[in-house]
């Protein structure tokens, strides 16, 4: 159980941040073995998802010194596509931190100087009810 949780918080961590990593595999197969609490799956998976996210947001903080390096994984055409995003919907697009674009969405919340703590609130519950949702998903389509 020790290894799958570790296993889950890695996965969740990397594919919260601007790397191309996916977690919902490592959720599933975790879900799927049945050794690990479901609530204690969902947990680690979601503190961990938005701990990368956090990453992004201090990132952002810093993002006119970072984003000319060559290592910068975002174009400015996707930055500025996530700062529209952000501009018109504000805090609540986070909800949407959960999606392919949130990783975007993050980093420009911390551009734009979102609060940390409103940051992590709405950060949290997003992907809480992802990994609430994915778990609900798997059960029902795999279980």
């Amino acid at each position: 159980m020790q290894g799958d949780l570790i296993a889950m918080a890695l996965a969740a961590f990397g594919a919260a941040t601007l790397l191309p990593f996916q977690s919902e595999i490592v959720f599933a197969a975790v879900q799927l073995r049945g050794e690990t609490p479901l609530a204690l799956l969902i947990g680690v998976a979601s503190l961990a998802n938005t701990a990368g996210s956090t990453v992004n947001y201090a990132i952002g903080r810093s993002i006119d010194r970072l984003r000319h390096r060559r290592w910068f994984p975002l174009t400015d055409a996707q930055l500025d596509r996530a700062r529209g995003w952000y501009a018109r919907w504000g805090l609540w697009s986070l909800l949407l931190s959960w999606a392919p674009f949130g990783d975007a969405l993050t980093l420009v919340a911390g551009a734009m100087r979102c609060p940390l703590w409103l940051f992590v609130l709405l950060v949290g519950l997003a992907k809480t009810a992802r990994y609430a949702a994915l778990a609900w998903l798997t059960g029902r389509m795999l279980g």
